[in-house]
């Protein structure tokens, strides 16, 4: 019998990329479902081997699409800061669930390693800890306000709000918290749902209309209920600011100074959808059903507020039911998005308590602002729908391609030329680059090559090769030439008095014309790198 225990890691069946994950760790030697056996006492390589094998089989489980997409050189995988503290975390749940089920045993080796990892924890986030700005000048009584009413209907925190220079808003931590503490309890009694509609006289209305959404219901039924003084949630809707500043509220010349870039495309393509929509329920609404629709309170203007409120401030919680809602959660709209962020995982309902719990991933320093991830959104998304560009470099920062490679499917099989749609984004070629990539997206490059990979290195092929991808780099070089032309710079822009929105989209454009320019030196440098290989070969023939 094996002393010691085991630790199962498995790849779900239901995984959306599992046969791309189930490569990458086939590639690496483990399985899909892995079994780690770990001796009952381990000395200090053994524990750091255990670890970093475990981590591998995590972070390869927890990759997402532009992750896997970005992470094909060599099959060593693009690992986000976010992803590495999901793979820390998940394998410390895995450790924690481990040592409860062996309280009779000695269990000094799971202990050291679930040390160990909490020590990586602690040293990834040290790396990303942000030093911030309060304004103490700013006065949060309506946010004071809201706390307690929070608190005197169940709610618990260990935040307190103030105004951060460059966020606005945010909870600050009162004290020092470990990984696995529980910043923040909001009780489920006052989460804004869908519920509260089926209870108003709007319902009767709204559950006629066909492909009303439960969304659009809570949307028009917030519309009104920030307008009553007796409302249960008026705490709430005082401390909701006039204008929430997403890209969806973009003046003319904002509009005008994205155009050809893609947040252009997104913002008009979301204000047209949201039009559509209001246009197919009012005036008709507030003609039929005056009492309920009151005209005055259904307009555009508040109807797009409500729109950026629920855009920017609402959680998909799955509640003890199993039902999965849109929600708005008064006082954890406090809580500001990271790259880096302390809370990952919090969007279910705890059965036991029936609260939300925003649980710490990494530790957060009494002082520090407690941030959790609004998702994996590229900066386009996040100024149309929440109104700010994230700090730093962003891995979903991508620029979609469109091109006919209907060339390749004639061609011999390409093992990634499997993904349907590419992209680029930011890269800086290193010192060991491989010079078959050039720092360039390997999915792009080898469907752009019809499967080289699969053919013979012969002088006379890698010759042929080394032309072919010479000319693909200089389409690439062609296509983001003129992408940067369109991308003129705003220099001319006058950062101190621009109106917000223009500076935003000051910013994005900026953000674009960087990664632009990181593909073009790429490409240039790729070029080079292959004429020097072709001089070589041209010498040797």
């Amino acid at each position: 019998m094996r002393e010691g225990y085991s630790i199962l890691l498995e790849l779900s069946d239901a995984d959306p990329f599992f046969d791309k994950k189930k490569r990458l760790l086939n590639d690496m030697g483990f399985d899909v479902k892995e079994i780690v056996h770990i001796k009952s006492s381990l000395d200090r390589d053994s524990l750091s081997t255990t670890l970093n094998q475990m981590l591998q089989i995590a972070r390869i489980i927890h990759l997402d699409e532009v992750e896997l997409y970005f992470g094909q050189i060599g099959g060593l995988g693009f690992y986000s800061p976010r992803k590495e503290m999901e793979a820390q975390n998940f394998i410390l749940s895995l450790i924690k669930s481990a040592l409860s089920h062996h309280v009779r045993m000695q269990t000094h080796a799971l202990q050291d390693l679930r040390d160990a990892l909490i020590n990586r924890i602690h040293e990834l986030g040290t790396e990303f800890k942000v030093e911030n700005k309060i304004d103490i000048n700013y006065k949060c009584d309506k946010e004071k306000c809201l706390l307690q009413w929070a608190e005197n209907n169940g709610a618990k925190t260990r935040l307190q709000i103030a105004f951060v220079e460059g966020a606005g808003r945010g909870a600050i931590a009162m004290e020092d918290m470990e990984v696995g503490d529980i910043a923040m309890e909001i009780p489920a009694s006052i989460t804004i749902s869908e519920d509260l509609v089926y209870k108003s006289d709007m319902y009767q209305v709204l559950e006629k209309i066909d492909g009303m959404s439960s969304e659009t219901m809570s949307l028009l039924w917030c519309m009104k209920e920030r307008h009553n003084c007796n409302s249960q949630f008026k705490m709430y809707f005082d401390t909701l600011p006039e204008n929430f500043n997403t890209g969806l509220s973009f003046g003319v010349e904002a509009i005008m100074a994205l155009d050809g870039t893609l947040l252009f495309e997104e913002i008009m393509q979301a204000k047209e959808h949201l039009r559509v929509q209001y246009d197919e329920l009012f005036p008709a609404l507030s003609k039929d059903h005056p009492d309920i629709f009151p005209p005055e309170l259904y307009t555009w203007e508040q109807f797009l507020w409500a729109c950026e409120l629920w855009y920017s401030n609402s959680m998909k919680i799955m509640f003890a039911d199993g039902n999965l809602k849109t929600c708005l959660i008064p006082v954890a709209g406090f809580l500001n998005h990271s790259l880096h962020p302390h809370i990952v995982h919090y969007g279910k309902i705890d059965s036991t308590t029936n609260s939300l719990k925003f649980r710490l991933s990494r530790p957060c320093s009494a002082g520090e602002q407690c941030c959790l991830s609004y998702g994996n959104f590229s900066g386009s998304h996040l100024i149309t729908f929440y109104g700010f560009l994230p700090q730093g470099d962003n891995p979903y920062d991508v620029i979609p391609l469109d091109f006919e490679v209907d060339q390749v499917d004639t061609m011999v099989e390409c093992p990634l030329s499997n993904w349907t749609t590419h992209m680029v984004r930011g890269t800086w070629l290193s010192e060991n680059q491989n010079i078959f990539y050039y720092g360039l997206p390997s999915p792009l490059l080898d469907c752009l090559r019809s499967a080289r990979s699969q053919m013979p290195f012969t002088k006379t092929l890698i010759k042929e090769n080394m032309e072919v991808d010479k000319e693909i780099l200089e389409d690439l070089q062609s296509t983001f030439n003129a992408m940067m032309e369109n991308l003129s710079d705003m220099d001319s822009v006058d950062r101190e008095s621009s109106s917000w929105d223009v500076k935003l989209a000051s910013q994005f454009k900026e953000m674009q014309r960087r990664i632009v320019s990181s593909i073009l030196t790429s490409c240039s440098t790729g070029i080079k790198l292959v004429e020097h290989e072709l001089s070589k070969c041209k010498a040797e023939e």
